[in-house]
C-alpha cells in the first residue's frame, strides 16, 4: 500500500485487530508507520473515525464552473472542506486588483454545495505561521491545490511549506476555462465596434490569445469556449435525487450568464418558497435572441454546471424554453 493509497479520501483502509497483525506480517505496517507526521485516520479502541478536514484556498474572482469543480475534487479528498478566500490586498500584491469584491467572492464560495466552512481574508501564500494555524485552530489535515503552479512574485512556490510538511494534496485543474479566458470572451463581444480604441484592441489581443469564434458550432451568441461537456461531468455536479411525492416544487428560469452573487441570492430566495428548486437554463439561441448577438458569454452547458454547483438548486433543465407551456408543466412537475 503506497502513501497515496493510504491518504485517499474515498478509500480509507480500516485496519483493526487481527487485520493489523496480518498487515504487519505482510510488511505493510512499516510503510504505514513511515507516513508520520501525517494525521492518523483511524481511532483506537473502536472509536468513531476522525473526520478528515481539508483546506483549499483561492481568489475565486469571477467564479466559474472550473472553480466549483476544483472545490468538488477537494471535498472528495476529505469529509469536510474549509475554503480560504484570499483578501483583496493579497490579490493586488500578487496578481493585480480583483474584479469582484471580497463580499461578493465570499457569497459565491459559500454557495457551492461542497463547501462546509469559509475563512475570509486568507493569505495568498501558505506561510509557516498560517499553516500551523490551519493545523491547530481549524484542525486541518491536508492542504489542497490544483496541478497548475502557484508562484509568488519572487518565483517561489506558495505551497512550499505545506509540501515540506507532508500535508499537501493535489487535484487536477479543470481544462477549458479560466477567469482570463472569460475576460477574453467579454472583450471579443465588442471587438467589431467601429469606435474601438487602441487600448481596447490591445486588451482584446492580450486576453483572447489570438482565438477567433468564426466557424464556431456553438450558439449564435456564444463566444470562444474550449469546454467539452460530458455526461460524466454533469452527473458529478448533479444531486441525483428527485423531489419527494409531497414536495412543493419551485421553478425558476433564466440565462444565468456569468453566474454571480446576485444570481445566488435570487436562487436562495426561490428555494425558500418550497422544498425542491428546479431551474431552467435557457439555450444559447434563446439568450441571443432576447439579449443580443453578443450573448451569452458562457454557453449553455457551462451555465448549467455553475447553477448545478449552487447549494440551493436541486435540478436543472438544460435548454429550457422561454415560455412555460402546459406540456412542460406536465413533463417536469407531474410525471
Amino acid at each position: 500500500m503506497g502513501q497515496r493509497d493510504w491518504q485517499g479520501g474515498e478509500g480509507v483502509v480500516k485496519v483493526l485487530g487481527a487485520m493489523a497483525m496480518a498487515a504487519a506480517m505482510a510488511g505493510v505496517a512499516g510503510q504505514i508507520l513511515g507516513l508520520s507526521p501525517l494525521p492518523d485516520l483511524l481511532q483506537k479502541n473502536g472509536k468513531k473515525k476522525k473526520k478528515v478536514r481539508v483546506y483549499m484556498d483561492g481568489c475565486f474572482d469571477m467564479m466559474h464552473y472550473g472553480h466549483a469543480n476544483a472545490l468538488r475534487q477537494a471535498r472528495a479528498l476529505g469529509d469536510e472542506l474549509v475554503v480560504g478566500v484570499v483578501s483583496d490586498e493579497e490579490i493586488k500584491a500578487n496578481k493585480g486588483p480583483p474584479v469582484m469584491s471580497m463580499d461578493e467572492r465570499v457569497v459565491m464560495v459559500k454557495s457551492v454545495k461542497w463547501v462546509d466552512e469559509v475563512i475570509e481574508d486568507a493569505p495568498y501564500e501558505i506561510n509557516e505561521e498560517f499553516m500551523n494555524k490551519l493545523f491547530t485552530d481549524h484542525k486541518i489535515d491536508y492542504i489542497i491545490h490544483g496541478d497548475d503552479p502557484c508562484l509568488l512574485p519572487d518565483g517561489s512556490d506558495a505551497y512550499a511549506h505545506a509540501k515540506k510538511a507532508g500535508r499537501y494534496k493535489q487535484i487536477k485543474r479543470t481544462e477549458g476555462v479560466s477567469s482570463t479566458d472569460i475576460v477574453g470572451r467579454m472583450l471579443l463581444c465588442v471587438r467589431d465596434r467601429p469606435n474601438e480604441t487602441p487600448v481596447h484592441a490591445s486588451l482584446q489581443r492580450q486576453f483572447s490569445h489570438g482565438h477567433s469564434d468564426k466557424g464556431s458550432s456553438a450558439g449564435a451568441g456564444t463566444r470562444v469556449s474550449h469546454f467539452l461537456p460530458t455526461s460524466r461531468r454533469i452527473v458529478q455536479f448533479s444531486n441525483g435525487k428527485g423531489p419527494r411525492p409531497d414536495a412543493r416544487i419551485v421553478y425558476m428560469d433564466g440565462a444565468f450568464d456569468l453566474f454571480h452573487a446576485g444570481h445566488v441570492e435570487t436562487l436562495k430566495a426561490a428555494k425558500a418558497m418550497g422544498d425542491f428548486l428546479l431551474v431552467g437554463i435557457h439555450s444559447d439561441q434563446i439568450v441571443s435572441a432576447h439579449r443580443g448577438p453578443n450573448h451569452p458569454i458562457m454557453h449553455v452547458h457551462e451555465r448549467s454546471l455553475s447553477v448545478l454547483a449552487c447549494r440551493y438548486v436541486d435540478e436543472v433543465i438544460i435548454g429550457a424554453p422561454w415560455e412555460v407551456s402546459k406540456d412542460m408543466v406536465r413533463l417536469c412537475f407531474i410525471t
